[in-house]
């Protein structure tokens, strides 16, 4: 499991990428890779194209990064994700929360 971010040149984009498998084991690597940015980016894309598992923590961790980023307010994008991720976001409903690209 590997977390790296990378904020755009202007700042006004911040991209997560996820390699592996997306579960407890990165909770602090995926929350550092943006609660210390001040301010936060306008748009946050969450890419998921190396990730071979997700499960619930994982969806938490989402959901704490919707929090951190305004909730409703937030602009974040989930992208790359294969068929069991997608199907596991759409049982959740996260297509309500987060924009799947």
């Amino acid at each position: 499991m590997a977390v790296t971010s990378v904020t755009s040149a202007d700042g006004k984009s911040l991209t997560i990428s996820i390699e592996g498998r997306f579960d407890f084991s990165a909770h602090q690597a995926f929350r550092d890779s943006y609660e210390k940015m001040s301010p936060i980016p306008g748009e946050i894309l969450v890419d998921m194209k190396g990730t071979s598992y997700l499960d619930s923590s994982a969806l938490g961790m989402l959901l704490l990064l919707r929090d951190h980023s305004g909730g409703d307010s937030s602009n974040i994008s989930l992208k790359g994700c294969n068929d069991d991720i997608r199907k596991i976001l759409t049982i959740s409903n996260f297509e309500q929360l987060f924009k799947i690209i």
